[in-house]
């Protein structure tokens, strides 16, 4: 993928194809964004239908062609395809079309990597990156197939280029797991030294940029980073949250967005900052009402909550984005339940955005908190820090 970080975007031609799987992206609206959001600039899009994908070119020599043609007509500096291709055929389809060829995988991976800030972040995608890359050294670099001979460090007599720059990721793929371990175990521990506080844990999950960051900001008065774009969040940012019906503090942390297709070598990555899900008392599954693919999202959030192991965690669906529904699609109450997996869950309309809505969510959590916690102790707290809202000062 070229250098996102540079200040023009790189013409990119979107290629989608529709094995007859449900929920395809015909429009390639998601791709667009992700496009978009990893740097790149969408100048044309291609879809086309097949039975299976070819062994070697993925489309087919003809639609190969077409793919070529097109992005010579449009300038393209690059192809990037929905699905996640192998590296023959990623390699296979950049010597037929003289492009530089990626799938959605390899931009997933790289907006993660623009986008992560904290050491473990880091040290998550890094790892994600280098177990991608682990199966794609015979993709790119020609150098790789030259023998290398010699002693020590440069490999043993008639060791190949590519069987040592394999072992150096292998290497380097476990000195990362290890540091990586290290933070899950910091984790753990001020885990343990929340739950010692007897601490009610709320994570907030969601389809990517379906508000979470925005409703975390106006929960607990944050400022952590919110922008309508796809992965806007990557680390996990943890506050309390006073809930004065409740009377007692809970603790609310943001984690990243999910996605149709997420990597599974991100999902294995980052199970340090999801585990965060997996250890919360309840889940506030955050959905874009405004939408009109949010059940597909929502079949797609449970995929990945139930591959982490928090699929067992009690829910609290926060329909978000109620302030860009048009009049057909209002609800007619704020507070109902809405049937997910076949058993109906409490659910909540709200506009992160404008506040509209989010005294229910207060009041739906409280008494939540109020029927799985024992009473607390009187908290002192400053008088204009209650629900995050200033309070008029008494005569």
């Amino acid at each position: 993928m070229n250098d996102t970080s540079s200040k023009t975007p790189a013409p990119t031609l979107l290629v989608g194809v529709d094995f007859g799987l449900p929920h395809f992206d015909a429009e390639l609206q998601e791709l667009g964004l992700l496009a978009e959001s990893g740097g790149l600039k969408p100048v044309a899009r291609l879809t086309c239908k097949r039975k299976a994908p070819d062994p070697a070119l993925f489309v087919g020599i003809g639609k190969a062609d077409e793919i070529k043609e097109l992005a010579l007509m449009h300038g393209a500096k690059e192809v990037l395809f929905d699905q996640a291709l192998s590296p023959a055929q990623q390699r296979n389809l950049e010597r037929h079309m003289g492009l530089p060829v990626n799938d959605r995988t390899l931009l997933i991976l790289e907006i993660f990597a623009q986008r992560a800030r904290s050491h473990e972040g880091k040290l998550q995608v890094e790892l994600a990156k280098l177990q991608y890359l682990s199966t794609r050294l015979v993709r790119r670099w020609s150098h790789l197939e030259r023998q290398t001979g010699g002693i020590g460090l440069r490999g043993g007599p008639g060791e190949t280029q590519i069987e040592l720059d394999r072992r150096m990721i292998g290497e380097a793929i476990k000195r990362t797991k290890e540091r990586l371990t290290k933070v899950k175990k910091q984790r753990n521990t001020q885990r343990r030294q929340r739950e010692r506080r007897d601490t009610f844990n709320i994570s907030l999950v969601g389809y990517t940029n379906a508000g979470k960051s925005t409703l975390f900001n106006a929960l607990v008065k944050a400022r952590a980073y919110a922008a309508d774009q796809l992965f806007a969040t990557l680390d996990t940012t943890t506050r309390q949250l006073y809930l004065g019906e409740a009377g007692r503090s809970v603790s609310l942390s943001d984690t990243v967005g999910f996605i149709r297709d997420l990597p599974h070598g991100l999902v294995e990555a980052f199970q340090a900052t999801l585990q965060e899900a997996t250890e919360a008392d309840l889940l506030l599954h955050v959905v874009d009402a405004a939408n009109l693919d949010f059940p597909e999202q929502l079949v797609e959030v449970q995929k990945v909550l139930a591959e982490i192991g928090a699929d067992s965690v009690p829910q609290l669906l926060v329909f978000n984005k109620l302030d860009a529904l048009d009049a057909e699609r209002y609800p007619v109450q704020l507070q109902d339940t809405y049937e997910l997996d076949g058993q109906p869950v409490p659910r909540v309309f709200v506009s992160a955005q404008s506040g509209k809505g989010l005294d229910i969510l207060r009041t739906a959590l409280s008494e939540i908190v109020k029927a799985a916690m024992p009473p607390a102790a009187p908290e002192i707290q400053d008088p204009r820090d209650l629900n995050g809202e200033y309070l008029a000062d008494e005569a």
